[in-house]
């Protein structure tokens, strides 16, 4: 009888349904959670099948850190109230420090069927539609391997110091850890949550993006009735511009806008042997 009751204690968590309604979905499925669940989906007695249906534009991103990688994640909820909660932001905490003990080698495809505290992950997400009473989506998880290297890292309008609404994140090679360097790689961290560059240089950059703003700026060119002879010439004054704006060494660093992130790397002394190796930057919207 105990079995059966926490069954269906586990199944009222996840979908909200009533208690004879779970009892009655374990009943008719031989006590399958997953066929239960959908038994009452079915039915239209599911909340949290609902709920799962609703928008969710708010929400928070953060990070999770050790000695050999980084990942960060964003969580959806429905509300800015929800997802200052301390239900949720404990709730995102467990999360990410879940995906930060896999094994990097499986990688974080298919996170959400990976089987944490006896459910898998998705599950832990209807339970926790069901407690807040908000649709709640994992929307996204980036992997930093940083495994040698330093790192550190940028929260903009936190919640909790790993918490907050935009992340950014960098990992570097120098021979001189001390706080001035700390101090910088954070400014940079911050640039970069203010920039929102697409890549850390120009070979970065994804080819079709590239090919997509050079086909933009070609039409705006020529629809602009400029001669011939100079067209291409123009063109390259125009992406030379959207490099500049759109690849982190190449930006006009925003604590001193007559340099470059990469003026400003430079200008470090020589003995730090400092190199700038990543970023990543995560945000709500």
């Amino acid at each position: 009888m105990t079995d059966l009751l926490d069954a269906v204690k586990n199944l009222r968590e996840i979908t909200g349904a009533g208690f004879l309604d779970c009892k009655k979905a374990l009943s008719e499925n031989n006590n399958d959670l997953e066929a239960s669940i959908d038994f009452l989906r079915k039915k239209g007695l599911s909340k949290a099948s609902k709920k799962s249906s609703r928008e969710a534009k708010e929400g928070v991103v953060a990070i999770y850190s050790n000695s050999s990688q980084t990942i960060i994640l964003k969580v959806n909820s429905e509300t800015d109230f929800a997802a200052k909660s301390e239900t949720f932001l404990n709730f995102v905490d467990k999360i990410g420090n879940f995906a930060l003990s896999l094994d990097k080698k499986e990688g974080l495809n298919d996170f959400l069927d990976k089987e944490y505290e006896g459910k898998k992950i998705t599950d832990h997400f209807k339970e926790i539609i069901s407690v807040i009473g908000e649709n709640i989506l994992l929307k996204e998880i980036k992997l930093a391997e940083h495994n040698g290297l330093h790192n550190n890292y940028y929260v903009h309008n936190s919640y909790k110091s790993n918490i907050g609404k935009i992340i950014s994140f960098v990992s570097y090679e120098t021979s001189n850890l001390d706080e001035s360097v700390k101090q910088f790689t954070k400014n940079i961290c911050m640039h970069i949550a203010a920039s929102k560059p697409e890549a850390l240089d120009v070979e970065f950059l994804d080819d079709e993006y590239i090919e997509k703003e050079k086909n933009f700026q070609m039409e705006n060119i020529k629809s602009s009735g400029k001669p011939e002879n100079i067209i291409e010439k123009i063109l390259e004054g125009k992406m030379k511009k959207f490099y500049a704006e759109s690849t982190l060494l190449n930006q006009m660093f925003i604590l001193d806008t007559d340099k470059t992130v990469k003026n400003v790397i430079d200008e470090l002394p020589k003995s730090y042997e400092f190199k700038l190796i990543d970023y990543k930057l995560l945000a709500l919207t």
